[in-house]
């Protein structure tokens, strides 16, 4: 006697209970513009409560990581980097949506707003998942949303455990450091009693916590970086150009007073290198105009160096002008500025090329070495009359700069006489 199953027994386990992709376009978009709607209610908030606008700059790379985030989860599911970026957006739009509400219904417009003083709690602890998500779990799952090996399992672990701390901590933390006025509203008033113990908390084992995951995202990057090839290296490629580009330009303006650099500009900086972090992770996973990479890094190497050298130059030239006026005159004069200005645009032209061909060697050596041999061919065939060394250089060439696994030159006379010649490359 046969036994005959109900069709819905046959299903496989990936399949019950799984959202269909409509479902999780839908889920991946409505958290998205949950977040668009937390960050504009923020700024709404921020205008009443006199609170300066460029406090709240740091929203702007938040909505574009919500964005980039929707579309990658939307798109690939099952990549756990999308939803990694907008648990990080989430994170961030509703910690300041809460302490701008709180500031409205508490201080700005008291009892204007219900539970004003609730929605503060929030802000004193939700930081810290969303922390976790940019700095540690994003960088060990990029870009393919699998971990290196199991052994890295342990890095996601600690990253949750202190995750878990830290945001324990801060729910009870007692204070007003997320606005001054009012206090955690779970704020256990107890701890206070023993601040000292509290401090060092806050001020050696979060900060050492935070090193060591730092410090192992880097490592996974760098080692998963070194093992990759092809379409993987470069989607890397993509990340830790954003990566460096931020750490190097916020880092570099920390040096910088607030005369040479104005609080401002410093903050457009960092809006500017954040919103490339993410807008890199879009292109990078989504592939698309993939392999564009190393011709911004090299514009990048150029103009970088460029602007440095231009600006030490300018600099240098003011200063050590100014030197010599009041030397001879006793005092300042406009001449310097000018002087050093036409003098940077002079230079321009001149250490852009010089800069442009250091780059080439240091970092792009094989295509330096490539152009340089088309060069000399290209002289070689202007006055060379014999075919026959003329196809040695030129088969010559083609290994030089294209490196193929096999090449081969073969002529053939056609009716009329002439020379017909044909150039055959394998795994180029």
């Amino acid at each position: 006697m046969a036994l005959i199953r109900p069709a819905q027994e046959t299903r496989s386990p990936q399949q019950v209970g799984a959202l269909s992709p409509g479902a999780v376009a839908w889920l991946a978009w409505s958290l998205c513009g949950l977040v668009l709607v937390l960050i504009a209610c923020a700024v709404v908030l921020a205008v009443p409560n006199r609170y300066d606008l460029w406090r709240v700059d740091f929203l702007v790379p938040v909505a574009s990581a919500a964005l980039v985030g929707a579309l990658i989860a939307s798109r690939q599911p099952h990549n756990p980097v999308g939803w990694f970026i907008l648990g990080h957006a989430l994170c961030f739009s509703l910690g300041e949506f809460g302490r701008q509400y709180a500031i409205y219904g508490v201080l700005t417009e008291p009892g204007a707003l219900p539970f004003a003083r609730a929605m503060i709690w929030p802000t004193y602890w939700i930081w810290y998942p969303g922390l976790i998500l940019m700095v540690s779990l994003l960088p060990l799952y990029f870009p393919d949303g699998r971990l290196i090996s199991r052994g890295w399992r342990w890095i996601t672990r600690l990253a949750v455990v202190f995750c878990v701390g830290a945001t324990g901590l801060a729910m009870v933390r007692p204070g007003d450091n997320e606005a001054t006025g009012i206090l955690n509203p779970l704020g256990l008033e107890s701890l206070s009693n023993d601040a000292s113990a509290l401090s060092s908390v806050f001020g050696i084992v979060m900060p050492a916590g935070w090193l060591l995951l730092g410090a192992a995202a880097i490592a996974s990057l760098m080692v998963r970086f070194w093992r990759s090839h092809g379409e993987e290296r470069h989607q890397l490629e993509w990340f830790l150009y954003a990566v460096v580009l931020l750490l190097l330009v916020n880092t570099v303006g920390q040096f910088f007073s607030s005369e040479l650099l104005p609080p401002d500009l410093r903050e457009f900086l960092f809006v500017f290198t954040l919103e490339g972090l993410w807008i890199a992770i879009g292109i990078a996973i989504l592939r698309y105009r993939l392999y564009d990479i190393d011709l911004l890094i090299n514009r990048t190497l150029v103009y970088g160096s460029l602007t440095a050298l231009l600006a030490s130059a300018y600099v240098g030239g003011v200063v050590g002008l100014q030197a010599v006026f009041r030397a001879i005159t006793g005092q300042e004069t406009t001449l310097a500025i000018v002087a050093s200005t036409l003098a940077i645009a002079a230079l321009f032209g001149p250490l852009r090329s010089r800069v442009q061909r250091f780059v080439d060697r240091r970092f792009y050596r094989r295509k330096y070495d490539a152009g340089k041999t088309l060069e000399a061919f290209s002289a070689k065939l202007r006055d060379e009359t014999d075919l026959e060394a003329l196809n040695n250089d030129l088969v010559g060439v083609v290994r030089e700069t294209m490196q193929p696994a096999h090449v081969s030159l073969w002529s053939r006379p056609d009716p009329a006489q002439k020379g017909e010649s044909r150039l055959v490359g394998d795994g180029g």
